[in-house]
């Protein structure tokens, strides 16, 4: 069976789509019709900006989304059985299985990313990537930690991202490192996503999605939170508000669409940074970029 995946942020890069815009008039139209929704010209950021221009989480994450959507129409879906995104990429996903139209699906990336910057902003947090320890051990040590310091992203066996107060982090990477992590590095991120610090940002996002028009899957979407195949749109919006504080669990994720079927994963967006998650998660499976 086949799956598609899709990136969340950190996959972008400067030049990103122009060829996508280049191949073919319907989506050089749906990329363009991008900047009227957004009310600014994020194609020529997307196609000509700088590195520290792109790495605006308002800009980031809607030129993901944007790029993902485009190369899913220039492959015409490839005819997967199930759906599954990186956080950011789960937006991508729900429009790959009908749950969003491509303009409803970029008014909400671009809703959270306002959104997540403000939370950011308001209470400047962060995330450090801890590596070479077991899940169980990183979650066992954030518990002991005093301040808010949780497990954010399990991307795949011995590579898991924490994210909380600064302080807090900080302190899990001392002790992290003294229970055998190979590594424990801060990233270069002003805010702590995937933990309650983002509760402002929740709100903000839980509003915009209860006034979007929400499909039944056409295929089942496994979902960061849940890790399971959903269909169901209600249950869908609830775990895409639910992700905005609560870990994404690629890993598990992962694992559960080996189980229920799938053989070949094709990741469909910016970069190869899944691929290279999903062989280290099972070395048995399949995977490409879809262009």
């Amino acid at each position: 069976m086949k799956a598609l995946v899709f990136p969340g942020q950190g996959s972008q890069f400067v030049g990103m789509g122009k060829e996508l815009y280049d191949s073919r008039k319907d989506i050089k139209d749906l990329m363009e019709s991008a900047n009227e929704i957004l009310g600014f010209d994020i194609l020529s950021i997307m196609f000509g900006g700088t590195d520290d221009d792109l790495k605006k989480t308002e800009v980031t994450q809607p030129s993901i989304f944007i790029h993902s959507v485009a190369a899913l129409k220039a492959v015409n879906g490839l005819g997967a059985e199930m759906v599954a995104g990186h956080s950011l990429g789960e937006f991508s996903a729900l429009v790959a299985n009908g749950v969003l139209s491509f303009d409803d699906g970029l008014k909400l990336v671009s809703e959270r990313a306002k959104a997540m910057q403000a939370a950011c902003d308001a209470n400047p947090s962060s995330m450090a990537a801890i590596l070479g320890l077991d899940d169980a051990k990183v979650e066992e040590i954030c518990a002991q930690i005093s301040g808010i310091v949780v497990p954010a992203n399990y991307n795949c066996p011995g590579q898991l991202v924490i994210s909380g107060e600064t302080s807090a982090v900080e302190e899990a990477c001392v002790k992290l490192k003294e229970a055998g992590a190979k590594r424990a590095l801060l990233l270069p991120v002003n805010g702590a996503f995937h933990s309650p610090l983002m509760q402002p940002a929740q709100e903000r996002l839980a509003a915009a999605i209860e006034q979007t028009k929400f499909r039944k899957a056409t295929i089942p979407v496994y979902q960061n939170i849940t890790t399971t195949a959903v269909s169901d749109p209600d249950q869908i919006k609830k775990n895409l508000i639910a992700q905005l504080t609560g870990p994404v669990k690629w890993t598990q994720s992962v694992q559960h669409m080996i189980k229920d079927g799938a053989t070949n994963f094709v990741e469909v967006g910016p970069g190869k940074t899944l691929q290279g998650l999903i062989k280290k998660i099972d070395s048995t499976v399949d995977v490409a970029s879809a262009i």
